[in-house]
């Protein structure tokens, strides 16, 4: 896991008023907080940001703060971003400190892997859990979860507990939830006539009630 240099500001000032003061001048206010850490506001050049962000997943990538001469550089990940509903601009960041040789929570996109036997018999991949939520240490954070399907015929599935892990990578769950499942022709038909069933009473009901 490649850890992003970022440089940022500390700021004393804060308010509606100077956050609209630094996004006209090109920066972002934000903030810097952590376990029995104090909240440190601080500012970040947005244009900076917005090229790292696009080199990967906002939940999965590590940023090493540099503050400035004499201060010492923070490890964090990006907690919150705040965006423009219209304009998408970002309006704020909360960056959350994290300590390396502890283990955190994120979420992974599911990647599968080959072709499933069951597609060739007229059956469908249907990938219910599109991320998955894990736990490691900082440096471990994958950028996927592979899963190789090509053993899968129609009707099988994967469960969370068929996933292998490497190192200290946990997939914490409570129950053997289903990842993803290779569906029959006859259960897709099946799928596909309820959900126009269900339209065609939506519409039904909409109709008496304009009646």
């Amino acid at each position: 896991m490649e850890i992003q240099k970022l440089r940022v500001n500390g700021r004393e000032t804060t308010g509606k008023g100077f956050s609209r003061e630094l996004r006209r001048n090109g920066r972002i206010p934000a903030i810097l907080y952590g376990p029995g850490k104090e909240p440190m506001p601080l500012s970040v050049d947005g244009h900076e940001l917005e090229l790292l962000l696009k080199k990967g997943l906002m939940g999965q990538q590590l940023f090493q703060l540099n503050m400035g001469e004499g201060q010492t550089e923070r490890t964090t990940m990006i907690k919150e971003l705040q965006q423009d509903p219209l304009s998408h601009n970002m309006l704020h960041v909360d960056f959350y400190e994290v300590d390396m040789q502890r283990k955190i929570r994120v979420k992974v996109p599911v990647r599968t892997v080959g072709k499933a036997k069951g597609i060739e018999f007229g059956g469908m991949l249907q990938i219910i859990r599109r991320e998955l939520e894990i736990s490691c240490l900082p440096l471990e954070i994958p950028d996927t979860i592979e899963i190789d399907i090509s053993e899968l015929n129609v009707g099988e599935s994967v469960h969370v507990e068929d996933i292998p892990t490497k190192g200290g990578i946990e997939i914490p769950h409570d129950v053997n939830f289903t990842i993803l499942t290779i569906l029959s022709q006859a259960k897709k038909e099946s799928e596909g006539a309820e959900a126009a069933d269900g339209a065609a009473g939506e519409e039904a009901a909409a109709g008496n009630g304009n009646a």
